[in-house]
């Protein structure tokens, strides 16, 4: 994405647009460009998108967790003056994951719920998604296996992803945030949390498969399941006209 970084305090993020606040959570591996998409299509239809930059790999080993991150977003939401029931969080993978387990903590912060190939329930989820340190071409593999359609893992997705499992103080980090994500299973939470959810699901995805988005659907009180054909983990990367057209179309049938 070619904007341009707010910094308030502790977060960097992007803002783009004005309306009801979108706030989006990018995955482990994923960065802001993920949500390109999603970030030029809603603003220009009454919505504030924004994304923060998740500390994933710049906070003390013993507070990277999920909880730490949930609790980041909750500080975010504080630092941006929204009060109650204001925010819609969407997340993908441990994005996902971080915006549940916020709304688990502080429910009177969230208006909506969006997720999309989601960690929370799978435990193969992280860790399998999340490759050892191996060969290039064994993670060109493992990211293309991210996507229903290959191409889609460009050399610039590769390389980051090669990097960053090459890097010690990185992998260290990422293991660090899989054990805990297993720890942070919501199995029993989400019966609990009665938060209006649009779940987005790529028919596809390898790393959270179609049955976890049938457990999240059964075990959220109030959601909806929505489902996109040839599509892996990252919904809003591989078809984001069509994740933009179920998004929005929920979001308008909830009055959001």
């Amino acid at each position: 994405m070619k904007h341009e970084l707010q910094k308030d305090g502790k977060f960097s993020y992007l803002d783009l647009g004005e309306g009801t606040p979108i706030i989006i959570l990018h995955g482990l591996m994923g960065g802001l460009s993920n949500f390109e998409g999603v970030g030029s299509y809603f603003p220009e239809h009454g919505y504030k998108v924004l994304i923060p930059e998740l500390p994933i790999y710049t906070l003390p080993l013993l507070k990277t967790k999920v909880s730490t991150y949930a609790k980041y977003l909750n500080d975010f939401i504080d630092q941006l003056g929204y009060g109650d029931k204001e925010v819609i969080l969407l997340g993908n993978s441990l994005g996902g994951h971080i915006a549940l387990l916020c709304a688990k903590m502080f429910p009177e912060k969230v208006k909506a719920l969006v997720i999309t190939g989601s960690s929370g329930l799978y435990e193969s989820a992280m860790g399998e998604s999340y490759p050892k340190r191996g060969d290039y071409e064994y993670i060109k593999a493992k990211a293309e296996n991210v996507f229903y359609d290959p191409t889609i893992a460009t050399k610039e997705i590769v390389d980051e992803v090669y990097n960053t499992v090459n890097d010690r103080n990185k992998l260290i980090r990422t293991l660090a945030i899989a054990k805990s994500a297993i720890r942070h299973n919501m199995a029993k939470d989400l019966p609990k949390m009665d938060i209006p959810s649009c779940i987005i699901w790529g028919k596809n995805d390898n790393v959270t498969p179609p049955e976890v988005a049938n457990d999240f659907n059964k075990l959220l009180p109030d959601s909806n399941l929505y489902w996109i054909d040839k599509c892996g983990h990252a919904a809003m990367m591989e078809h984001p006209q069509e994740f933009n057209r179920l998004l929005h179309n929920w979001l308008q049938e909830r009055n959001f």
